[in-house]
């Protein structure tokens, strides 16, 4: 505080609006969800139970999920091999019940190796996070 002769001049503080401080990350958008009452009480429970609101256990929740993609082109038409890859093997079968098992020992094995080829495509683990 100065004194100027008369006149007193005050240092400009801020003002203090008090109240809740600003929140640094704002949620603006909002996401609705249609629960049982069932699905709504085990929910709470669990939440409750981590020390959790509903909100954040259900944002935790669907931040930790693993989603499988739907098939794309490539894996339909891989699915489609594998059908007729098994109905070639069927006829295999039935060939072989026919002429005697040894006559189609080696078509067998070639069926069955591009089967497996395949099946082990689908059940690669990069399939399941994307």
């Amino acid at each position: 505080m100065e004194t100027n002769g008369k006149t007193t001049i005050k240092a400009a503080k801020p003002k203090h609006k008090g109240g809740r401080p600003k929140a640094r990350i704002r949620r603006e958008s909002h996401a609705k969800i249609r629960l049982t009452n069932t699905e709504r009480f085990l929910f709470t429970a669990k939440a409750k139970e981590a020390g959790m609101s509903l909100s954040d256990f259900i944002r935790a929740a669907a931040r930790s999920a693993s989603v499988i993609a739907r098939l794309t082109a490539e894996d339909i038409k891989i699915m489609r091999m594998i059908t007729g890859l098994a109905n070639n093997l069927n006829q295999l079968t039935r060939l072989a019940h026919k002429d005697g098992i040894l006559t189609v020992v080696m078509q067998c094995g070639q069926v069955l190796t591009e089967l497996h080829e395949a099946l082990k495509y689908f059940n690669r683990h990069d399939r399941q996070d994307t």
